[in-house]
Order: C-alpha cells, then sequence, then structure tokens
C-alpha cells in the first residue's frame, strides 16, 4: 500500500503583515540615523551662529590672545594651551596605565581574579565628574600642595614645566592627574576586550618556540592590537578634552599660558561651564559660543586622526570582482618565528 503527500501549494507573495514589518523596519532605522545627522547639524548650526560676533571682531587672532577680561577683549589663546597641556599629560599618564591594567587582567591573571578586578576599573567610569573633582579639592590638592609638587621641583625644578609649587594645590598639574583618572578606566576596558580577541594559536605558537611570557606579549598582543590601542588612547584623549566640571573645580580660573605646570589655568571646557550661565555681555557670549567651535574643531581632528589610524591598518583585497578591504594581520601564524625575538 503506498501513501501520497499532499503538499500546499505556496504562496504566491508575502502576507501583508511581512511587508509592513520591513518597511516599517527600514523607515524606523533610517529615520533614526538621518535624525542623527540633523541633530549633529543643528548644534553645530547654533554654535558657529552664536560665535559669528565674536569671529567677526576677533578673526583669527582669538586663538593667540590670551586675555579675557570680561567686558572688551576676549581671547582663546589660554584656554587653548590648558586644554591641549591637561590632555596631552593626562594620555601619557592614563595610556601606559591602562593598557597595564588591560594586559594584566586579560593575559596575566586567573579569570576569576579578573572578574573582580575587571567590573571594579568600569565602575570608575560610571563615577560622576562632579564626584572625582570634589576628591580633587578635598584629598589630592593637599598632597599635592605638601608633597608631590615641592619633591618635583626639588628634583626636576630645572625644567621650566616643574617651577614653583602652587599655594593652594590647585593647578595645570592636578587637573592633569584628574583627567588622568577619568581617561584610565576608558582606556583600560577597551585595551582589555582587544587583547582577548587575540587567537590563543599565535600566543601558544610563540611560546612553544621558546619566547618568554614578556615576548610573546611584546611580539603577539601588543604588535598584533596596535591599531586597537591607538585608538583606545585616541577615545581616552576625546574623554579628557571635553570634561568641564571637575577640572573646573581643580584647576583654577586664570587666563595664563605659562610653562610651570603647577599654575593655575584654564581650559576650554571649564570657561565654557563657568561662563555660559553668567549675565555676560554680548560679546562675551559670543566668545563662550567661539571656544565651543575651536573644541569642536579639535574633537574633529581628533576622531579624524583615529579614523586614519584604522584605514592605515587596513588592506585591500578583491573578491568576487568587487574591492572589499580586510584587516590587516600584524602577526601570521606561520610566520610567528619572524614576528617574535626568541632568545637562544
Amino acid at each position: 500500500m503506498s501513501t501520497t503527500a499532499v503538499t500546499a501549494p505556496l504562496s504566491g507573495g508575502r502576507r501583508f503583515s511581512d511587508r509592513f514589518g520591513d518597511r516599517a523596519l527600514f523607515g524606523l532605522t533610517a529615520g533614526a540615523s538621518f535624525a542623527t545627522v540633523v541633530l549633529i547639524a543643528l548644534i553645530i548650526y547654533q554654535i558657529v551662529h552664536g560665535a559669528v560676533p565674536a569671529m567677526s571682531k576677533y578673526g583669527l587672532g582669538f586663538l593667540v590672545h590670551d586675555t579675557w577680561n570680561g567686558s572688551t577683549i576676549f581671547g582663546g589663546g589660554a584656554t587653548i594651551f590648558g586644554t591641549l597641556v591637561t590632555s596631552a599629560g593626562a594620555l601619557l599618564i592614563a595610556a601606559p596605565l591602562g593598557i597595564a591594567i588591560g594586559l594584566y587582567l586579560s593575559q596575566l591573571t586567573s579569570a576569576r581574579t579578573a572578574a573582580v578586578i575587571g567590573p571594579l576599573v568600569e565602575l570608575l567610569a560610571a563615577v560622576p565628574s562632579v564626584i572625582v573633582g570634589l576628591w580633587g579639592i578635598v584629598v589630592l590638592e593637599p598632597i599635592m600642595r605638601s608633597t608631590i609638587e615641592p619633591a618635583l621641583h626639588n628634583v626636576l625644578g630645572f625644567i621650566p614645566l616643574f617651577g614653583a609649587a602652587s599655594s593652594s594645590g590647585a593647578g595645570i598639574f592636578t587637573g592633569i592627574v584628574i583627567l588622568a583618572i577619568m581617561a584610565l578606566p576608558i582606556i583600560a576596558a577597551i585595551t582589555r576586550d582587544l587583547f582577548l580577541t587575540v587567537p590563543s594559536e599565535l600566543k601558544d605558537g610563540a611560546l612553544a618556540l621558546g619566547s618568554t611570557r614578556w615576548e610573546m606579549v611584546r611580539g603577539v598582543v601588543l604588535a598584533s592590537m596596535r591599531p586597537g590601542i591607538a585608538s583606545a588612547c585616541i577615545l581616552g584623549a576625546a574623554r579628557a578634552l571635553g570634561e568641564a566640571i571637575a577640572v573646573l573645580q581643580v584647576v583654577g580660573y586664570v587666563f595664563q599660558a605659562h610653562p610651570n605646570l603647577f599654575d593655575n589655568g584654564v581650559t576650554l571646557a571649564s570657561v565654557m561651564a563657568n561662563d555660559a550661565t553668567s549675565n555676560n555681555t554680548t560679546l562675551e557670549t559670543a566668545s563662550v559660543f567661539y571656544l565651543g567651535v575651536i573644541l569642536l574643531v579639535i574633537e574633529l581632528l581628533v576622531n579624524l586622526g583615529a579614523q586614519a589610524i584604522v584605514r592605515h591598518y587596513r588592506l585591500p583585497s578583491v573578491t568576487g570582482g568587487a574591492a572589499q578591504t580586510e584587516p590587516r594581520r600584524t602577526v601570521d601564524v606561520g610566520a610567528a618565528a619572524t614576528a617574535i625575538d626568541v632568545d637562544m
């Protein structure tokens, strides 16, 4: 006895609910994307429009003059100097510490220890900046005034950067330390996740060839993740560039571009936070907007630098006649012996 399977004919088209779902999905995602572009365009327009009076009056000379008298003469030179110095100094401190933390959590410790320390490092990024600034006033400034700044001046006082210590503990150097603390968890978390993606075959191959743990880390982990490390450091620098409240609390409010890191100063973000809601004249308000334009340009240059680094580490390839890009592998399994320095 034989049986014949009965099959239902295939439907000739989609149901209305399916077509509606596809169109709704496309409409929502496209709308969100275009809304973001419009929002950014409106923000840029408003900031540039507000800065037009100051741009017309001062031109590019605003970038080098450091006078800010609150009535008729305004210049952004001191704020640009303070922003670049504090951000660069914070990156010099936070980058090696963050990379070291990322290496320790991903390569050098047990999973149990990493599970405890990792969330604590990430929790540091969640601390509000005003709390970090308050800690800087209550705890860090007295230590700077009594111990750290006098010690640095006694040892490195022949360098203009380490001049006479501040009498209050507030200053550019204190701001650098605060910004380093705020940038540290970003760099540490990103580099940790990057190092965890390094294939175990590469690391095991390096160790099998006789490499020490340090040689494996240097020749495989760090070498293969150089673009990611650079991007993480740039993100940390971007965090430092835009910080306002914590810096305003510890750096002081003196418009000067002085090489002594222990002196008071200002940054772009701290002046904007302090003067944006004050009873300003029209020209001072426009000058504050001008500072915002400068900060936007600096942040844009930082982001373009990060994108340039990523593009540099991509190689063009041809697949199916269409040009594509794929990540450049700094270390290859077959060439592990040449990528690692092995002491024989």
